[in-house]
């Protein structure tokens, strides 16, 4: 068995600062386990486990239960660490193969760290056969996870697991139980991944609000990725080095003064990361070569506003309003809405004439964003065009805008939806409902009867006394 003595302490004494680090427990899943870990288990616990399975634990791991500790009180029992933490040794085994766990976990793993999208919709080909048996569907499930300890929960479907045997015993990979393709991280081993976790607690890197992913970009300090990039071997290996930069929580000035050198002669293929680094950490050239990138790209433009500088999205409303116009692409025109609602004004002007636009995603958009507007009902016209377009996501969200809004200048539109749409589909007749129900009428009464024929016999309006 390999000696991991001296990282062994390492990381024990850094569990103790990762604690005092993180007082508030801000890092995603502290406050489940609250760096808590229980004793570490015997090696005759260890030697049944591998029997019962017929396996040989990876030595980094083995050395993890055996010197660190095993479970604790997170979730499923977890000890401290990523996400919700590390199972206790023997739990979870068959969250990834779930019957026949012994068959199957003993295999050779098929999952390796360069594998292609190609390469992963071949191994899940068979599996995603809609008619597919139980008994195939148990086989497929485990050659795809065969070969793989499931180590901890990241929420939802997401779980890490360990490399058992092969070239990559013993590496960290993060599994999507809904068969998205798996993320090795960059560690070599499991110590080496759990003491950057306790590294960027430390640092503070992982003291943030939301979920960080950790694992899932490549690690080490600025300076390290930086280097990384300057001597990538690939524009793949340079990109992980710059998405490790933009996990950081800060960078200093003589790391920004680098990319920005680099920003001005690389060449296309990094040039977003690049730029999306200074704009994140807003070097003094952020809003200059934000601009500039505008000339030809106005999706990178509103992203990077949305996403770093959002609280300030009045400073731009001259640019967006001055390129609007120009917008083609669906999902430009998608977060240019999202800035032009930060804005907090009535843009509805802005956006109405694209109700005519070719692309559905743009019609969709439009209706949708008119709806979020407090004066909605002055779009009245546009929402009408939106329930006669020719796209059901056009109608369906258009229907869903329309909430609250009582014309009954709708109801001859709302009937055309109920006559074209006899049964259900996209959800539009459920929408549909909903908005019927706020003139007090239902499906089957505007589908029976002719509005235009309907006598008024009160000062009531039609639709109130048609019972």
């Amino acid at each position: 068995m390999k000696d991991y003595s001296i990282q062994i302490e390492r990381i024990k004494s850094k569990l103790l600062e990762a604690a005092k680090v993180d007082k508030g427990l801000k890092a995603f899943g502290a406050s489940s386990h609250k760096y808590n870990i229980h004793n570490p288990v015997s090696i005759e616990e260890v030697n049944t486990f591998e029997r019962k399975y017929s396996i040989n634990l990876p030595d980094c791991y083995k050395s993890f239960v055996l010197q660190i500790g095993n479970g604790g009180k997170s979730y499923a029992n977890s000890g401290a660490g990523p996400f919700y933490g590390i199972y206790p040794l023997g739990d979870g085994v068959d969250e990834l193969v779930y019957k026949n766990t012994e068959k199957y976990i003993k295999n050779e793993s098929i999952l390796h760290p360069k594998m292609t999208n190609d390469y992963w919709s071949k191994v899940i080909e068979k599996i995603e056969i809609d008619n597919i048996s139980d008994s195939e569907y148990e086989q497929e499930l485990g050659k795809i996870f065969g070969g793989i300890l499931p180590i901890g929960s990241q929420g939802c479907s997401y779980l890490h697991g360990i490399i058992l045997n092969g070239t990559h015993k013993g590496k960290v990979v993060n599994i999507d139980q809904d068969l998205q393709k798996p993320h090795f991280t960059f560690e070599d081993n499991f110590l080496d991944w759990y003491e950057r976790w306790l590294d960027e607690v430390i640092s503070k890197d992982l003291l943030i609000e939301s979920p960080s992913w950790f694992g899932y970009t490549m690690g080490g300090s600025e300076e390290k990725l930086l280097e990384a990039y300057k001597n990538g071997s690939s524009d793949i290996a340079k990109e992980d080095a710059l998405n490790g930069l933009l996990k950081k929580r800060t960078l200093n000035s003589f790391t920004l003064d680098s990319i920005d050198k680099l920003y001005l002669n690389t060449s296309k293929e990094n040039s977003k990361l690049l730029l999306q680094i200074l704009v994140k950490y807003k070097h003094k050239t952020w809003k200059e070569y934000l601009t500039k990138q505008g000339k030809d790209d106005l999706l990178t433009v509103f992203q990077y506003i949305f996403w770093y500088d959002k609280a300030n999205s009045t400073n731009w409303k001259e640019y967006i309003t001055s390129h609007i116009n120009q917008i083609t692409n669906p999902e430009t025109f998608r977060f240019c809405t999202y800035l032009l609602q930060e804005c907090n004004f009535d843009y509805g002007y802005l956006i109405q004439g694209f109700i005519k636009n070719t692309d559905k995603d743009i019609r969709s958009t439009v209706v949708y964003s008119l709806g979020q507007l407090s004066n909605k009902k002055d779009y009245l016209e546009t929402f009408i065009i939106g329930l006669n377009d020719d796209s059901n996501k056009v109608i369906h969200s258009s229907l869903q805008a329309l909430s609250g809004i009582k014309n009954e200048k709708l109801l001859i539109h709302y009937k055309k939806i109920a006559d074209r749409f006899p049964v259900e589909k996209d959800y539009i007749l459920s929408n549909l409902k909903q908005r019927l129900a706020e003139f007090k009428i239902d499906l089957n009464w505007i589908r029976k009867n002719d509005l235009n024929k309907i006598p008024l016999k009160s000062d009531k309006k039609w639709y109130q006394i048609w019972k």
